[in-house]
């Protein structure tokens, strides 16, 4: 009988990420019980299995809504059932600290993610975000004007992480799941149109696909492909004349400041970036730090704006002749 089209197309995918890996490596498939992470979870199995590796299943309780124990429970039940190697379960505690809760959440996640990975001495963790959530991410990096690292999207790789599905819709990963037999757990959240991107994944995406025509979330995930080379090749150079900076003693945890004369010799995409890895240094919140933000970063380096610049994550920037330097953003009494 052959295999289902939506079924092969979830373990292609897994079969790419992983194919590298050796026998006995451990990988870890974070899974909620949605269909994305079951179908992914249910690939890895067969397709890590063939391989020699060991198969973790990891479910974390944000412990955001009433019976998420309930389900966690369900959910590590499930990937018993599939066949995983080892079950792991983490209940997380979402605290905002100035983020949305969806940022604070996903921090969470990953945090709770990584610490399970170097304990299990994983080589991989896999996450089963798809083709619409990388359309989504790039029309709310759109909307948002953060430039071309929205753009770029989800990385499909980084650090010790993978998203094999990016190249699947979700209507596969259902389709997969409803073939396989395996029930599907259906967070209220996604349902929530509290949440921008349930807005956009309901409402947005929708009309523009009807206005438009179909393909408008494959488009925009092409358009990240596309990007990500760029961005990439950009972040790189930006890295390597940041470290230099860093190398000869000043930088922007040093005392001297980050010098701004070898900024100004540097394109300004390159500089821009320069600048952002300076002030992520001094504490400033990645996952807060717009163009808008850097673009005042490089308008004060640039002397085209005078006074301070204050930074998400309680992290403020100031100029002193020609060096950028960083201090705690007062806290009001």
């Amino acid at each position: 009988m052959p295999l289902h089209p939506a079924v092969a197309a979830v373990r292609r995918g897994v079969r790419g990420a992983i194919s590298r890996l050796e026998p006995g490596d451990t990988v870890v498939v974070a899974c909620s019980g949605g269909a994305d992470s079951l179908a992914l979870t249910s690939a890895t199995v067969f397709e890590g299995h063939k391989l020699g590796l060991r198969v973790v299943g990891a479910t974390v309780d944000h412990g955001l809504q009433p019976g998420s124990a309930d389900q966690a429970a369900r959910a590590i039940a499930q990937l018993a059932a599939l066949g995983v190697d080892e079950t792991a379960t983490v209940r997380v505690e979402v605290v905002g600290g100035g983020h949305g809760p969806e940022a604070a959440a996903r921090q969470a996640r990953y945090d709770v993610l990584e610490q399970l990975r170097e304990r299990l001495g994983a080589v991989l963790v896999l996450l089963g975000h798809t083709r619409d959530d990388q359309a989504e991410t790039v029309l709310l990096g759109l909307t948002r004007g953060s430039g071309a690292r929205s753009l770029a999207g989800m990385r499909r790789t980084f650090d010790h992480y993978a998203r094999p599905l990016l190249d699947v819709t979700r209507d596969d990963t259902v389709t997969a799941c409803q073939v396989e037999g395996l029930e599907i757990w259906d967070d209220p959240h996604n349902d929530d149109p509290a949440y921008t991107r349930v807005r956009v994944r309901r409402t947005v995406l929708p009309v523009l696909e009807e206005q438009l025509g179909p393909g408008v979330a494959a488009t925009l995930a092409r358009t990240a492909d596309q990007l990500r080379d760029d961005v990439d090749a950009l972040d790189d150079q930006a890295r390597s004349a940041y470290d230099g900076l860093r190398a000869t003693g000043d930088g922007a945890d040093g005392s001297d400041g980050l010098p701004l004369g070898p900024v100004s010799e540097l394109h300004r995409a390159v500089a821009s970036r320069v600048l952002r890895l300076a002030a992520l240094d001094a504490g400033a919140t990645g996952s807060e730090l717009f163009h808008v933000h850097v673009r005042a970063l490089v308008d004060l380096a640039a002397g085209d704006l005078s006074g301070e610049v204050r930074l998400p994550g309680h992290v403020t920037a100031y100029r002193d002749r020609d060096h950028l330097h960083f201090r705690p953003t007062p806290v009001p009494r």
